[in-house]
């Protein structure tokens, strides 16, 4: 269709910590941002259809940088094929992350599962059997629910209802998957239901999505290549083999930064500067100040939005471009000291000094 793309590549073939493949996914965004001048689309299938999520939730900068959101057979809320054998036998870190509504799919879905300025479409099949539930938008967890974002769930079977292919395939040959994933593509907002009817009168007739040749013997080989990391999925003790990820006892645990409770090393430093420092404050006068707190991100120095701001005796929270403006009157001379607090990040500080009258 001549829409530039690229993928990226997770470690361990997604099949380790999915928090570390969030980072992945976060670098990967800011760089197809800055690529495209523009917001721009992404999409995924099983894991990668619920992965793409995270960066979305705890890094709230990438939220600007997307436009969609497409996901196949989404693990949105978790499986639950995947069972208490975990326990006995092992998992990866990936297994354990997408057990049904598991500390981490809790924490992914906490507060909003969608943000304002997205169109998010999630396509799922009914006749999945690795991502379930599968029913209705009601249950599926596929589907999405809260939040600010434009949402259109669909399962194939609404469009189609002999739509048979079930979960490596709805994401590979199906064409109803593919119309719906281009509607939303190459039209503001999420895919429209109504609209892919209108402009795919013949869909249901329609064995594979274009560009697929069911003569080649390679399209079968490259859907069975997925096979092995399927079935990790189910026989956790496979991972290490198919893929090099660790087989586990247990789910590996939420980053510091989920529940902002970061310390040390391990929390972001905040950064202040002044925007607008009087140069020579005096007691009694009004004095007007405004700062930005920053952190680093990589090599980029990011605002920080919800950062507390004290300065004297008022407190005020940085909006989203991580600034705040003070007007205060100081009753004596001397050293005022801004501070700026933050749950999960180093505090820091600065100081203005104040003359006599």
């Amino acid at each position: 269709l001549g829409i530039p793309w690229c993928a990226y590549t997770a470690p361990n073939d997604t099949l380790n910590d999915i928090q570390t493949s969030g980072e992945y996914l976060v670098y990967a965004i800011r760089t197809e941002y800055a690529l495209a001048g523009r917001p721009i689309a992404v999409m995924g299938h099983s894991q990668g259809g619920m992965s793409m999520r995270w960066p979305l939730r705890f890094w709230p900068d990438t939220r600007a940088m997307v436009a969609d959101v497409i996901g196949f057979s989404g693990s949105n809320h978790g499986t639950t094929a995947i069972g208490a054998s975990c326990a006995t036998v092992g998992c990866p870190a990936a297994d354990w992350q997408q057990a049904y509504q598991s500390p981490f799919i809790q924490a992914l879905n906490s507060e909003a599962e969608t943000f304002p300025g997205i169109a998010y479409t999630e396509i799922w099949t009914h006749t999945d059997e690795v991502v379930d539930p599968n029913g209705s938008a009601a249950v599926a967890s596929a589907a999405l629910h809260t939040g600010g974002g434009a949402i259109t769930d669909v399962a194939t079977q609404q469009l189609c209802p002999a739509d048979v292919y079930e979960h490596l395939t709805v994401g590979t040959i199906d064409p109803v998957t593919y119309a719906l994933a281009v509607d939303a593509l190459t039209h503001p907002g999420p895919a429209n239901l109504a609209r892919v009817k209108a402009e795919e009168p013949n869909l249901c007739s329609q064995l594979y999505m274009p560009g697929v040749n069911p003569a080649n013997v390679n399209m079968y080989l490259q859907i069975l290549s997925a096979a092995p990391g399927l079935l990790s999925v189910v026989l956790g003790p496979l991972a290490t083999a198919v893929s090099g990820a660790p087989v586990l006892r247990s789910a590996p645990p939420l980053e510091c930064y989920v529940d902002a409770a970061c310390t040390g090393a391990a929390a972001p430093q905040l950064l202040l500067r002044f925007l607008d420092r009087p140069r020579h404050p005096r007691a009694g006068r009004i004095t007007r100040v405004q700062v930005q707190v920053r952190a680093r991100e990589g090599d980029a120095l990011l605002p920080v939005s919800g950062v507390r701001v004290s300065f004297g005796g008022r407190a005020l929270y940085t909006g989203p471009q991580g600034t705040a403006a003070f007007a205060v009157r100081l009753g004596r001379a001397g050293r005022y000291r801004l501070s700026a607090r933050r749950p999960g990040c180093d505090p820091t500080g600065g100081s203005i000094t104040v003359q006599r009258r």
